[in-house]
């Protein structure tokens, strides 16, 4: 018995080691030039790998101490048993980068080259491999600026590809099998995640280690993976995708967004930070305190900064809630509805790129997504 305990280890440190050795280092990315090659499998998921934990390598067995992003989607898919059963896969390596160091320019190339891929009509949906930290707000820019019923789905990993029971292999077959199912279609971009399934919209990652730490607070799960089915039981119905009006179409000239900045308002902050604010970005969004409050020297301030030319999003920092219009107290201001500060970003963006930024469109627009 000791012996045949001996021979797996010694594989599960082999097939470690191999995955490790096939790190690469390719950390360009956000380009503006997209071309895809034509497929030629029907019902093929197409696999764009952004980097990210999944994609890390560190010492055998140690789930920190890791470097994201530095193995390639091709070695990331040779580790998951089963995976080419599901559906034909075609694999497209954008980059490979630890999540914080994702862009505007990233985003606009993802959501460039799955509007590119989704025109083929043997390409059957999308799985986009990415580091948790950043997760959420990818998959919401995303939700909005691809324009496909095809399915979209976001993954990654808490563990790296060289610890103990990484979580990715799992994680990516999962997603694969939501992608290749066509009742996923029309749903927009979900999340797949520990056996979860969650709207981009929803999705927020609530835990610094657990592999289970991507999840939707309130809302909830759209549904479940077990083993090769899929299992909806509800669906978001805020516009997106395809209904978006925020379509970055392949052949776009947009290059970056417009910069918004984010204020996290604590107790006796300081409110020249919003000075610098302005002087820095295009618009703000205040993560204020409860239903998004903050002082009277921050309101006094604020009043002072907000415009038709300058606008101001109130969010909250708390988790879950609604802030809602009446409630705001920088008339001028416009509410987040129920997104976190860094959605609420991602939105007023986009809008600032289309040229919005008139107070009653924007209300209009973050009730409408």
């Amino acid at each position: 018995m000791k012996k045949r305990k001996l021979r797996v280890l010694a594989s599960s440190i082999a097939a470690v080691s191999s995955i490790a050795a096939s790190a690469i280092a390719l950390t360009s990315c956000g380009g503006n030039n997209v071309t895809v090659p034509d497929i030629t499998e029907k019902g093929t998921v197409v696999i764009l790998a952004t980097g990210g934990t999944i994609a890390g390598s560190g010492e055998a067995g140690k789930e920190t101490g890791y470097k994201p992003g530095s193995i390639s989607v091709e070695s990331l898919i040779a580790s998951v048993p089963g995976i080419e059963e599901i559906a034909p896969l075609h694999a497209q390596q954008v980059c490979n980068i630890n999540s914080d160091d994702v862009t505007s320019k990233v985003w606009i190339q993802l959501a460039k080259t799955i509007n590119a891929y989704a025109e083929d009509p043997d390409v059957a949906g999308f799985v986009v491999m990415h580091g948790t930290d950043t997760m959420e707000e990818t998959a919401y820019f995303l939700n909005l600026a691809v324009k496909t019923k095809k399915p979209v789905v976001i993954t990654g990993s808490m563990r790296p590809a060289t610890s103990i029971s990484a979580d990715g292999p799992m994680n990516l077959y999962q997603s694969v099998v939501v992608a290749a199912n066509p009742e996923s279609e029309g749903k927009g971009v979900m999340g797949v995640f520990s056996d979860s399934i969650y709207s981009a919209r929803s999705m927020q990652k609530v835990s610094t280690f657990d592999v289970t730490a991507i999840a939707a607070g309130p809302m909830g799960a759209l549904g479940f993976v077990r083993n090769k089915e899929v299992f909806y039981y509800e669906e978001s119905i805020k516009k997106h995708t395809y209904n978006s009006e925020f379509v970055i179409a392949p052949d776009d000239k947009i290059k970056q967004l417009p910069d918004v900045a984010i204020v996290y308002f604590a107790a006796d902050a300081d409110p020249s930070i919003i000075d610098w604010a302005k002087a820095h970005s295009k618009g703000l969004v205040v993560a204020g305190a409860g239903a998004g409050e903050f002082s009277e020297k921050f309101i006094k301030k604020l009043n002072g900064v907000v415009s038709d030319n300058y606008p101001v999003v109130i969010s909250s920092r708390i988790d879950s809630g609604v802030i809602t219009q009446d409630s705001v107290l920088v008339k001028k201001a416009v509410a987040a509805n129920d997104l976190p500060a860094q959605k609420a970003a991602i939105l007023l963006r986009l809008a600032l790129s289309k040229g919005y930024t008139e107070q009653n469109k924007l209300i209009e627009l973050f009730k409408q997504y």
